[in-house]
């Protein structure tokens, strides 16, 4: 009987593991599907192009003449700038609800940081687009033109719009990710390590900068998730952004993006060239995100396994 039970059991686990393994392969299939099928549609622009694709700034469907390269980079700079402004606000955030508040007030606190990650990019678009931007045009700018005017970061026209904004934008949208990771791989550092920090007389801010120092992978891949994420939003970038193909040192100026070209120009694209430079921007896109959140998993993994 217990022979039996076992046999059962085990038959029952075979079943369940197998299914299980066809559900990962599955994902795993369509993830490499799509790369594919980007691969292929884009062989026209391939073709036509080469790698000066990547490297080209012209952008006229008129003229068929494309290349990627000021979508390569409004993309970078907005989505880096938003991690530099976002990555210490969400750093002070995790030890704040950590280390710092108290237990009956974290949840509700948690609750709220982590609520704008649920709110729609659209509603992100329509905020920047409406208060914003109109808030970025008549202070902020004129403010930084003023002080750091002397820096080609902060010059030209101020339209409101333009990468400074869309940085601004992700670094919002970012935060509740970062945050939320480098809270948990905070917490999972054992008690034990503050409690010998505290034994050798440590201060409560020496016992942070301690676990700070432990979590370090965390924090990083937090902040490499974080990334990813800003680097394939389309929607509020697309509203705030200004799209417009082109490279300036100022933030002020419009850029574009490669979720945003696609956005405003795949509905609208008259020929198969331009049709197929569009998937090549989104093949490239495809791979720079999938490079960085594989990145930042590994990261993750890393430091939880020690955990």
């Amino acid at each position: 009987m217990v022979k039996e039970i076992k046999s059962r059991k085990k038959l029952g686990d075979i079943i369940f593991e197998n299914i299980t393994l066809i559900f990962a392969f599955i994902i795993v299939g369509l993830v490499f599907y799509i790369a594919y099928e980007m691969f292929i549609d884009s062989s026209e622009s391939r073709d036509r192009f080469g790698f000066g694709f990547i490297f080209s700034s012209d952008w006229n469907p008129v003229k068929e003449e494309f290349g990627a390269l000021p979508f390569v980079f409004g993309t970078i700079v907005s989505s880096m700038l938003a991690l530099l402004i976002s990555l210490p606000i969400s750093i002070g955030v995790a030890i704040f609800l950590s280390e710092i508040v108290h237990k009956s007030v974290r949840t509700p606190i948690s609750f709220l940081i982590e609520i704008l990650a649920a709110i729609p990019s659209i509603i992100y678009g329509f905020w920047g687009i409406f208060v914003f931007a109109p808030f970025m045009r008549n202070t902020v700018q004129p403010m930084l033109q003023s002080t750091f005017g002397f820096l080609p970061f902060f010059k030209g026209s101020m339209y409101g719009t333009g990468l400074l904004t869309a940085s601004i934008i992700l670094a919002i949208m970012i935060t509740p990710i970062i945050s939320a990771i480098t809270r948990d791989v905070l917490k999972a550092i054992p008690v034990s390590q503050r409690d010998a920090a505290y034994a050798l007389g440590a201060t409560k801010w020496e016992a942070i900068k301690m676990a700070l120092l432990n979590a370090r992978s965390g924090i990083l891949g937090g902040a490499v998730l974080g990334l990813g994420r800003a680097i394939g939003e389309t929607m509020a970038v697309t509203m705030v952004i200004g799209n417009k193909a082109q490279i300036k040192a100022s933030l002020f100026e419009p850029a574009y993006s490669m979720a945003s070209v696609i956005a405003n120009e795949f509905a609208e694209a008259s020929g198969s060239l331009h049709i197929s430079s569009l998937i090549e921007v989104g093949l490239i896109l495809f791979g720079v995100t999938f490079i960085i959140n594989s990145m930042a998993r590994l990261l993750i993994y890393s430091v939880t396994r020690k955990a």
